[in-house]
């Protein structure tokens, strides 16, 4: 805003003289030379060229009688011009000629200076329209510069919120013996899966660019509720017992309890923590209604927690933690497979399984790096999972 303030004031405005008639030419030049840059055309067809030069004309004196092009199709050409719309256009005319001011004004122009000239009122008029030009100029450049600042800030405080939602939820990742790393994992495969469903499944109208960036931002959130789960459950090395199971369940209505209280702090609804929190709730459901914590069946579970269910479910099979050992991915895509119409709705397996190359670079680019040793196979998926990995 400075810049172009200082920028303009540092240099002559421009001015652009348009007339057939060489004397008018000459006596416009000799007029305004002394205040304005004076550009001179003697037909339309040079006007436009001149229109296009930097330094932009900050006015247009246009002849309307001119032959070839006159000065109603130069008006509206630059008009029509998204580089030299914002130029004003004054049409000079002679007292003898008929003009039709209304179209003259409808294809664009700002005023009419009439011939023979009154230097004091072109002088006025040009310095009038020439300081309005300049004003607009500032404020595009000002509003520009707000818009600039406000986007920077906006992408500053989502920076903040991003991070304060990976740190939110890598607490209860952390607790659970889980990483950081498992947060990326999912939200990633979250996302390409999200993606290919928007491409081409009876899933494409609820899967927009905005739904897949809330839904790739909320699933960090999909444990958090973990953070109420007792030290002696969470972090038991061994099998649970079924009543620890049952505490260990809790889990999800947990997230979701938090979540929602988050929301009752908002003034209007937000979509972000709507996804967190269907997500958070349902992601252990069944498709065939086997799952927790109230046993939704098919079409009934959310969208989002569809997908994050079989997102979570590869990256626990595919993970070390200490009370399993990692699967292999063709072990684990094998078993995904396994439970389509089961476990997992068939629209998804089935572009898990089109995906299941994309989803091994995921897990290798945003691998683990803990010593965690294998172990017999036999124990859970996870630790709040449903499904026996003895099932394979």
């Amino acid at each position: 805003m400075i810049q172009l303030t200082a920028s303009l004031s540092a240099r002559k405005p421009t001015v652009l003289v348009v007339d057939d008639t060489p004397e008018n030419l000459q006596l416009m030049n000799g007029l305004l030379r002394g205040q304005y840059k004076v550009r001179l055309a003697t037909h339309g067809g040079i006007a436009l060229e001149l229109a296009h030069q930097d330094p932009q004309p900050d006015l247009i004196l246009l002849d309307i009688m001119m032959p070839g092009l006159d000065g109603y199709e130069v008006c509206k050409r630059l008009k029509a011009d998204s580089g030299t719309r914002s130029i004003p256009v004054i049409f000079l005319t002679a007292l003898s000629q008929e003009m039709d001011e209304q179209r003259g004004f409808r294809d664009g122009c700002v005023d009419y200076i009439t011939k023979p000239f009154c230097p004091d009122i072109v002088l006025a008029r040009v310095a009038t329209h020439v300081a309005l030009k300049r004003a607009s100029d500032l404020l595009v450049d000002h509003n520009r510069s707000l818009r600039k600042e406000v986007e920077r800030q906006t992408r500053e405080v989502q920076k903040v919120q991003d991070v304060t939602i990976l740190i939110m939820a890598s607490l209860a990742e952390t607790r659970d013996n889980e990483t950081g790393m498992h947060l990326r994992r999912t939200q990633n495969y979250m996302k390409i899966l999200a993606e290919h469903l928007h491409q081409n499944s009876p899933y494409a109208s609820q899967l927009d660019e905005e739904v897949i960036e809330l839904l790739y931002k909320s699933t960090p959130l999909h444990d958090i509720g973990k953070v109420g789960i007792p030290d002696h459950i969470l972090l038991k090395p061994g099998k649970l017992t079924p009543e620890e199971f049952r505490v260990m369940q809790k889990h999800s209505e947990l997230g979701a309890h938090i979540i929602s209280e988050a929301e009752k702090l908002l003034d209007t609804p937000s979509s972000f923590l709507r996804y967190a929190r269907e997500i958070a709730y349902y992601h252990h459901e069944n498709w065939d209604g086997s799952g927790y914590p109230i046993g939704l069946k098919g079409e009934a579970i959310p969208l989002s927690a569809r997908l994050m269910s079989v997102a979570d479910v590869y990256d626990a099979l595919i993970s070390k933690r200490c009370y399993k050992a990692a699967f292999a991915h063709s072990r684990a895509c094998t078993f995904i497979e396994s439970q389509v119409g089961r476990k997992f709705d068939p629209v998804i397996v089935e572009a898990f399984r089109q995906l299941a190359d994309r989803f091994a670079t995921i897990a290798a680019t945003y691998r683990d790096n803990d010593a965690v040793p294998p172990q017999p196979l036999g124990l859970a998926i996870g630790r709040d999972s449903t499904t026996p990995a003895a099932s394979l």
